[in-house]
């Protein structure tokens, strides 16, 4: 399990929108509650994070790559009080920020940002950094920042980061085949993420997203990208989606944990990097009760079995469902 030290945290109400100012030692987190404008919401209501995948058939491969993941292996909850990813909200009035990439410069979105120098970074792992923007509708994802550099000098008002990519979430277009995002997969990361907000509020209507140690070279719809060199057949690749058996009990756990796992029987999740073994992603926050993490981690993998949304797609290059 990953552990993130973070400093403290003072969340700021102002003008409908949030600010996150870093200071002091050791955090006490809550992820800021996300307010959007009528007209925008996470991602189109038609969007394929957004559909019920309980209907559709089984994945031909859905044992094997079960195997694969592992089917003892627990579901492991990465996030928690003190780790997960955090994210920031735009303030209405937020300039627009100077954002220099590297490694992926050329899959990566060239703005505009708005990305205050005070947003909280994923500082273990990855380094991401995720902010959702109301006034604009846009999400803005970065991979491996730094803050308060540009071409690779010191600048009070600038990012340096890997990728990223700027979403307008009114929208259901797809990244260009084969470019990453900030995460592996080449898809958004917030919209995936188990988030306090939403579980205390009773439920979950979207995929989430987790992870596998082992993936193919390989993606599918609507992934866009993957990040492996094994070709094996048994392996699964960036996008699939898996859900939890319908026949799944939930009857034993906590009201936090039914939400979730009713989010996965309903919604399932994505494999969107490599990483540990069924790894679900979720945002810190130090509102988290301990046992949801135990509870969940009694669901094993073989309570999963992997599907096949093929039917869903309408157009490869957009998210967008068919209606049925």
């Amino acid at each position: 399990m990953k552990s993130y030290l973070f400093v403290t945290v003072a969340i700021v109400a102002f003008t409908g929108a949030v600010s996150i100012a870093l200071r002091g030692s050791r955090a006490s987190y809550q992820s800021p509650a996300i307010h959007l404008p009528p007209g925008c919401s996470m991602l189109p209501e038609n969007n394929v994070w957004n559909a019920r995948i309980d209907h559709l058939p089984l994945d031909a491969m859905s044992r094997a790559y079960v195997e694969s993941i592992g089917r003892d292996a627990p579901l492991h909850p990465d996030f928690g009080r003190e780790y997960g990813y955090p994210y920031g909200v735009a303030l209405n009035d937020a300039p627009e920020t100077a954002v220099t990439f590297t490694t992926y410069a050329a899959a990566s979105d060239r703005g505009p940002y708005r990305i205050a120098l005070d947003a909280p970074i994923e500082v273990e792992g990855d380094r991401h950094v995720l902010v959702i923007d109301p006034a604009k509708c846009r999400l803005y994802e970065l991979f491996g920042a730094r803050r308060g550099f540009l071409g690779g000098r010191p600048n009070a008002g600038a990012w340096t980061a890997e990728s990223g990519v700027s979403i307008d979430l009114r929208s259901n277009a797809l990244r260009h085949d084969d470019w990453t995002s900030a995460d592996a997969s080449g898809m958004a990361m917030l919209p995936g993420l188990v988030r306090y907000q939403e579980v205390d509020g009773g439920v979950i209507r979207h995929a989430l997203r987790f992870t596998a140690r082992r993936t193919r070279a390989a993606h599918v719809w609507p992934a866009r990208h993957d990040a492996s060199r094994l070709r094996e057949s048994s392996l699964p690749p960036m996008g699939q989606r898996f859900r939890l058996r319908a026949s799944f009990d939930l009857s034993g756990f906590s009201r936090e944990s039914r939400v979730i796992l009713t989010a996965l029987q309903q919604y399932g999740m994505f494999l969107a990097d490599n990483g540990g073994a069924w790894y679900l992603s979720g945002a810190v926050d130090s509102r988290w009760r301990p046992a949801v993490d135990a509870e969940l981690k009694l669901v094993k993998g073989s309570d999963f079995e992997a599907i096949d949304s093929s039917s869903l797609m309408k157009d490869p290059d957009s998210g967008e469902i068919l209606r049925r």
